[in-house]
């Protein structure tokens, strides 16, 4: 996330002084790379200045609190507001820095992050918890990074974070149990990724134009038993894509305009 954050925040006009990274090889030969792009000092715990009102964790949620105390005494009295932008933990993480009256929150961008890909952030939503003060300056920055905000309750974040774990991980683990599938009807996993992308591609376009209910096509929405029953038949030695499409079926019967609803659940159920 630090790499797209980092060249964002400074093309937005905010100043970047430091890029704090553990003391290992690895660690500070990223944040060397990743500060000479907007011209910041790559530092280390021991060695960093605090010289910038905000600070922004980007590390692994299991990592956020230790990080967090290994920092507070050296922040206290310079970093006035710091975040962190775990999408499952809530801003009492931070707690070690808020003891030492740093306003916190957390800030999460519902956006993916890997590795050979820096997404732009502008029109991204941000869920935002935490310090008054802070939140009001998350909101402020987020605008200028040309992103929303919405609040998030404490309480939501895990809920939150299984439906953002939804939106982007497991609808890759979807398609790829649309590989699956593929290979049963004779094609490669490359094939599959090539040839299905304009159809996947049309149905976000058309979900996010008319809603879903006036997206679903095929034979569930037709109710034609009988080429459902044709599918199931050709995955039964495709156990794991079977019981996904029988799931997303089930789904579908129960949330989308079906015909056919008795006979379909029926079909599903054996």
């Amino acid at each position: 996330m630090a790499n797209s954050l980092v060249p964002a925040l400074r093309k937005s006009g905010y100043t970047i002084n430091e890029v704090i990274s553990r003391d290992s090889l690895g660690s500070r030969r990223r944040a060397r790379r990743l500060a000479a792009l907007v011209g910041a000092c790559a530092v280390t715990a021991k060695s960093a200045k605090f010289e910038a009102e905000l600070m922004w964790f980007c590390v692994p949620d299991r990592e956020i609190r230790t990080a967090a105390s290994s920092l507070a005494a050296r922040a206290h009295g310079k970093v006035r507001f710091a975040f962190h932008s775990s999408g499952a933990l809530t801003s009492r993480e931070l707690d070690p820095l808020r003891e030492d009256e740093i306003a916190v929150a957390s800030v999460h961008p519902l956006m993916t992050f890997v590795p050979r890909s820096r997404p732009s952030l502008r029109g991204v939503p941000f869920a935002v918890e935490g310090d008054e003060a802070a939140t009001r300056v998350a909101r402020r920055v987020v605008r200028d990074l040309g992103g929303d905000t919405f609040a998030l309750p404490a309480a939501r974040k895990a809920a939150y974070h299984a439906w953002a774990t939804l939106t982007s991980p497991l609808l890759l683990a979807f398609l790829v149990t649309l590989e699956e599938a593929a290979v049963a009807a004779g094609l490669t996993r490359e094939d599959s990724r090539r040839n299905s992308l304009p159809i996947i591609r049309q149905t976000l376009e058309n979900y996010s134009r008319l809603g879903p209910k006036h997206s679903f096509s095929g034979p569930i929405i037709r109710g034609d038993v009988e080429t459902v029953a044709k599918h199931l038949a050709a995955l039964k030695k495709y156990s794991e894509a079977r019981d996904v499409y029988v799931t997303l079926a089930r789904s579908a019967i129960g949330r989308l305009p079906v015909k056919n609803r008795r006979e379909l659940r029926k079909l599903l159920r054996n």
